[in-house]
């Protein structure tokens, strides 16, 4: 399994010199300067390569760039409105331009209107330090008294609407700005950062759209990019839902294992692949992470690990971010599985039978408290996370060689 590590840019708090002497072996990053639906150019690629190529003092780092995380894939694509077409167009031609930078694995999601949420980006855990939290209550206030969407009542119980009235009660306006800046949380250095207005606008627009549509739309846009993905040797690998459960009324089409066999079978090539990041799908107590390690693996080619604990029983509810070999998806059997895969990939004799992974997320500890990195990626934390899962890695690996 090959360590990569997420690192947003010359503007990210965690330096390539941090990375290097993390001990990863590669990188995970993308354009997120270059507005969604641009194309990305060679020189901007480039760029982004010698970056990553070099430490502070000029000397070669050594880390190259393993995989793109993400070649986003614009509302307009998703909704089949706008210029939609013409983001395709670009799209491909993106792709071409990574092919020749050597660049084989792209990452992307499909998720509707926002990549992924939560409503706390710092809760404070009983050891003192700090992770992202998704509070199902705190987020039905949100839905329901901050951004008050049309119908948004109707998707919470009784119970957990007078939950949220007693929460709202307890918030000043300051907490409730808060919990919207949280809620609509954008990357570091993105071109785009939603409003509350924006997201209004774009549910309006996804409103009469069920899941059978949306699916219908990621499929069309495979269709499109697949096969030159094939021709010019890439992988391409869907991220699931981040909760993967519906939110704001939207649907959500990769959030279990039956919706990733759909799609895989709708577009049935190699690199029609899945990012598969145990942190969102172990958001369901329903998801099996080490089983679909095993019976999807083929087509896994990229993983996050990552763990949450739910703290909630049901499909839809509030969780954690745990520690990586805490919570409450089994990181050790995960891994097992993804060893077992790369066996078998080597056996056949695929090129690219070393799985790339990323320490995903991480708790804010020690000296991370103060440095305000990115929410989920601070240095200290990560760093923890990948020694814990290279030491699983170490332990596990010769038992499957033999």
């Amino acid at each position: 399994m090959r360590q990569t590590w997420r690192w947003f840019g010359p503007n990210d708090l965690v330096s390539i010199d941090d990375v290097r002497q993390a001990g990863a072996e590669g990188v995970v990053s993308a354009l997120h300067h270059v507005p969604t639906g641009a194309i990305w150019t060679l020189d901007e690629i480039a760029r982004r390569q010698a970056e990553i190529g070099t430490m502070r003092d000029g000397s070669p780092s050594t880390l190259t760039w393993d995989v793109v995380e993400s070649l986003p894939v614009s509302e307009d694509i998703k909704k089949q409105k706008g210029v939609w077409r013409e983001h395709i167009t670009d799209y491909r031609q993106s792709m071409r331009n990574l092919a020749a930078a050597g660049i084989e694995v792209i990452c992307y999601n499909f998720m509707p209107v926002l990549d992924w949420t939560r409503t706390d980006l710092a809760w404070r855990l009983p050891n003192g330090a700090t992770c992202m939290r998704f509070d199902l209550t705190d987020f039905a206030v949100f839905d329901i008294h901050v951004l008050k969407r049309k119908g948004a009542e109707e998707d919470y119980d009784e119970p957990l609407r007078e939950a949220a009235r007693r929460r709202l009660s307890e918030l000043s306006e300051a907490d409730l700005q808060a919990l919207a800046r949280n809620v609509v949380f954008g990357l570091p250095g993105a071109a785009e950062h939603f409003t509350l207005e924006d997201v209004r606008a774009h549910l309006a627009e996804y409103a009469a759209m069920g899941e059978a549509t949306l699916r219908q739309h990621l499929i069309d846009f495979l269709e499109q990019v697949v096969p030159l993905a094939e021709e010019l040797g890439l992988r391409l690998c869907c991220h699931p839902d981040d909760p993967p459960f519906p939110l704001l009324g939207l649907p959500r089409i990769m959030s279990t294992e039956a919706h990733y066999r759909a799609v895989m079978q709708a577009v049935d090539s190699p690199a029609n692949g899945i990012t598969l990041c145990s942190g969102s799908l172990g958001a369901r107590p329903d998801n099996d992470l080490p089983g679909m390690m095993e019976r999807l693996g083929d087509r896994v080619h990229f993983l996050h690990l990552r763990n949450v604990t739910r703290e909630t029983d049901g499909i839809r509810g509030s969780f954690y971010e745990a520690e990586h070999l805490g919570g409450d998806t089994d990181m050790v059997a995960l891994i097992e599985a993804a060893l077992k895969e790369e066996a078998r990939r080597k056996a056949a004799g695929r090129a690219d039978w070393s799985i790339p992974f990323r320490p995903d997320h991480g708790q804010d500890i020690l000296d991370d408290l103060g440095r305000k990195a990115q929410p989920g990626y601070p240095s200290i934390g990560r760093l923890k996370g990948l020694a814990e899962l290279r030491g699983v890695i170490a332990a596990l690996s010769p038992r499957i060689a033999a």
